[in-house]
């Protein structure tokens, strides 16, 4: 039998699955309401000319994070959700910034509301948290530093955020990369 969890992690498990719950529920309306597949897929866009100023607030995010990684979420030149690594200080390896930022928003607001939305993060998504974006249906992603170039600091999963998107018929992504790639790589020790 297992010992009874204390109030903190009791407390800390049913914020997870209440959360993943609210998440999974509002996403599987996301993918049945998404394009078919002859639009799915990721396509790559030129950096706008707001990109760097949110590009800055993720990589400042990534700053205090415990690993450098943090993101934004912006609809309409508004910033509407922001998150960092907080693996260790939650005890949760799926904590990464982006999953953090989409789990803030989902807190208070229905995950439908993540439709055309932006995400800017100071690293290009893994494939778990591209997997998160494309069941959000966030429409744009901006990253700094590529997967290629993570590599070079820290282990990674090589799979690009590209290639993670055209494996979702139900999804469709523009993708813009290297947005101050070398700001974001200067967090990481040398």
């Amino acid at each position: 039998m297992r010992p009874r969890a204390s109030f903190g992690e009791a407390n800390s498990f049913d914020r997870r699955r209440a959360l993943s719950t609210l998440l999974w529920a509002d996403l599987v309306g996301v993918a049945l309401s998404a394009s078919g597949p002859a639009s799915a897929g990721a396509t790559y866009t030129a950096p706008l000319p707001e990109d760097e100023h949110f590009m800055r607030m993720a990589i400042a995010e990534a700053a205090r994070g415990d690993m450098p990684f943090g993101a934004v979420i912006v609809r309409d030149g508004q910033v509407v959700s922001t998150g960092r690594n907080l693996g260790r200080t939650n005890n949760d390896p799926t904590a990464h910034g982006e999953m953090e930022a989409i789990r803030r928003f989902v807190a208070s607001r229905p995950a439908a509301e993540l439709q055309g939305t932006t995400l800017y993060t100071s690293g290009e998504p893994c494939p778990m948290c591209m997997g998160a974006i494309l069941w959000c249906g966030i429409g744009r992603v901006v990253f700094a530093a590529s997967i290629d170039e993570l590599a070079t600091k820290l282990g990674q999963i090589m799979l690009s955020s590209r290639e993670v998107a055209n494996a979702a018929p139900f999804a469709k992504v523009a993708i813009t990369g290297g947005v101050l790639a070398a700001e974001a790589l200067a967090l990481f020790p040398a």
